[in-house]
């Protein structure tokens, strides 16, 4: 994607008054003969060890320099001098840690040295040794990383960023600290596959690494109440062609199942089938376009679920690949019949109908259309199939960001499965799945994140107890923006539902370290389990 950027070049003199530093380089960068084993090395895709440079090939290549900066003296004080920039918060799917603004013009004398020394002597190094002609710029910021901080899966891909590099300012550290730099091998079509490698930061150390369609890499939690302080940035160069986006498999939709209404009484609260009760819901929905339903199950039942998503033979599969998502997915063939008869439940003509009366949508033939409900004839049917006077509607849906709501065709697969465009006959359909969230997982919103009219539905089992600081709730916001619309927090026998429009993403938030704390008052409950279906009319 094309993007406008701004490069720091080498500073000019420092202005009259301010000291000035000098940044200098560990002497091995200046070893013509060194850089010529290294350049050729880099060329072949072979591993160089030396003492003052290694790189490496696999997964994509990379190097590592220990003690970048020659003398101790230098990067402490500019260690001092970036504690002491203004830093703020970032919070969204993909990261969380506290960032700088852009040094490119930062006039503390240290960051200007330094800036200076990348943008000649190390970009000249680089550039002899990648054989890229890089930019005589770069953009460079500073990051702390503290407890439970963390940068998911991510390539780096942007226009013309040829080279990533970071420097690590951190006290003695070690791989049970977390805070590695993780790199992913790729599958065939250029996707994450596995961590096969992790570099623990160390003290004056910088590791670069070629910026392109395979360097797939993540900074893993930080796990000790150490502070992960680094400053990073990319050399720039020449643009290269990328692969197209591989295209993956859809969570297959299927239209409802029929079903005798009396699985509604068998398995959901009474209150929740009154009529009356339906048209307050639909008004509530209606206007906020979500709504919780607390004690959604009746209690015997949501007793026998809970106690079957325990049940040990249930095969669950990990879900990826790591830059969109990581949970894990339970096979439907493993799971006990209680299990199997919730999930009956879910895709039933019943419940299709019982949604439509919960939010007014089109779900089953039986709810009123648009055309109705403007010639006021709205009508909510009852769940068994007859029809009953509902009051009329004053406004049509409004989605999450507050579009109305417009017919619409399926486009694409939910969250969960991301694809292009799905063929459908028109008639209501979902798509679905159970999963199981823990410590480490999460779901990121990406650029091949199709999005669409539909109707979220999230069902919770096992969240006694679980605080919205672990993450693992579902966050919506607008396409390109990172402020929340909407969060949805993990609670026991609650149904949420959530229409959003195409305008709308969603992600659940990464579960970090804190949640293990849970374990002390639950020692056998690790995360909790969601029903994630999504209806499309």
């Amino acid at each position: 994607m094309a993007t406008k950027r701004r490069g720091a070049a080498a500073p000019a003199a420092a202005k009259r008054g301010r000291r000035e530093a000098r940044a200098e380089l560990c002497a091995a960068l200046e070893d013509a003969a060194l850089r010529e084993r290294a350049g050729a090395a880099w060329a072949r895709g072979e591993r160089l060890r030396h003492d003052a440079v290694v790189l490496e090939p696999a997964p994509f290549r990379h190097g590592v320099i220990p003690g970048f900066l020659a003398g101790s003296a230098f990067a402490e004080a500019l260690q001092d001098e970036l504690l002491g920039l203004d830093f703020r918060g970032r919070r969204n799917d993909l990261l969380s840690l506290q960032q700088s603004e852009e040094l490119g013009a930062s006039p503390e004398p240290h960051v200007a040295a330094l800036r200076h020394a990348l943008c000649e002597e190390f970009q000249v190094w680089l550039s002899a040794v990648t054989q890229i002609e890089l930019e005589p710029t770069i953009d460079i910021s500073c990051a702390k990383y503290e407890y439970t901080d963390v940068l998911l899966c991510h390539d780096d891909e942007l226009e013309g960023r040829r080279i990533a590099f970071i420097l690590y300012l951190v006290p003695p550290w070690e791989k049970s600290d977390g805070g590695t730099l993780d790199l992913y091998s790729t599958d065939e079509h250029f996707q994450p596959q596995q961590i096969t490698k992790s570099l623990v930061p160390s003290w004056n150390t910088l590791v670069f690494f070629e910026v392109s369609p395979v360097s797939f890499h993540q900074v893993s939690e930080v796990l000790s109440q150490k502070c992960r302080l680094s400053m990073s940035g990319w050399f720039h160069g020449p643009s290269v062609a990328r692969p197209a986006r591989h295209i993956e498999a859809p969570l297959a939709r299927s239209p409802h199942i029929p079903c005798d209404h009396e699985i509604l009484y068998e398995w959901i609260n009474q209150v929740y089938l009154d009529l009356d009760s339906q048209a307050q819901i639909q008004e509530e929905f209606e206007e906020r376009s979500e709504i919780l339903l607390k004690d959604f199950l009746k209690k015997e039942k949501y007793q026998l679920l809970c106690e079957a998503l325990e049940n040990k033979e249930i095969q669950w599969s990990s879900r990826g690949p790591a830059n969109k998502r990581l949970y894990e997915a339970a096979e439907e063939d493993s799971l006990p019949d209680t299990l199997k008869k919730f999930l009956q439940l879910l895709r039933s003509e019943a419940l299709f109908l019982l949604l439509s009366n919960f939010t007014g949508l089109k779900l089953h033939f039986l709810a009123p259309s648009d055309e109705d409900e403007d010639a006021g004839e709205g009508q909510a049917a009852d769940t068994s199939g007859h029809s009953s006077p509902q009051p009329e509607q004053e406004e049509a849906e409004q989605p999450v960001n507050g579009n109305s709501h417009q017919p619409h065709q399926p486009e694409s697969s939910p969250e969960a499965q991301d694809s292009e465009t799905q063929s459908s006959s028109g008639s209501p359909v979902c798509a679905g799945e159970l999963r199981r969230w823990t410590h480490g997982h999460y779901t990121l919103v990406h650029d091949s994140q199709a999005t669409e009219f539909a109707l979220d539905l999230l069902f919770f089992c096992g969240c006694e107890d679980w605080d919205p600081e672990y993450g693992g709730f579902t966050s919506y916001i607008a396409k390109g923006e990172d402020e929340e619309l909407l969060t949805v927090n993990p609670e026991d026998n609650c149904l949420a539902l959530v229409y959003r429009d195409k305008e709308t993403m969603k992600f659940v938030k990464y579960i970090n370290h804190r949640s293990l704390a849970r374990l002390n008052k639950h020692p056998n409950k690790t995360g909790f389990w969601d029903f994630s279906f999504v209806y499309y009319e």
